[in-house]
């Protein structure tokens, strides 16, 4: 759970953006997405590589 102190000077609005930007950079909705299925390990790094050679092809043909 993300706790947020409101400052003495501070609107509510400010406070809620500061807690907005503290639940994106602390990833809880990507953990949830990635915890929604279970992935073997093989798939995952099978995926990892042919993304990676997709990109280097991409970026050979961009030269």
């Amino acid at each position: 759970m993300l706790i947020i102190e409101i400052r003495d000077d501070e609107s509510i609005d400010r406070a809620l953006k500061r807690y907005k930007n503290k639940h994106r950079k602390v990833g809880v909705i990507n953990e949830i997405r990635r915890r929604k299925e279970f992935i073997k390990p093989s798939v995952r790094r099978r995926a990892e590589i042919l993304k990676a050679v997709y990109k280097k092809q991409k970026f050979d043909t961009v030269d």
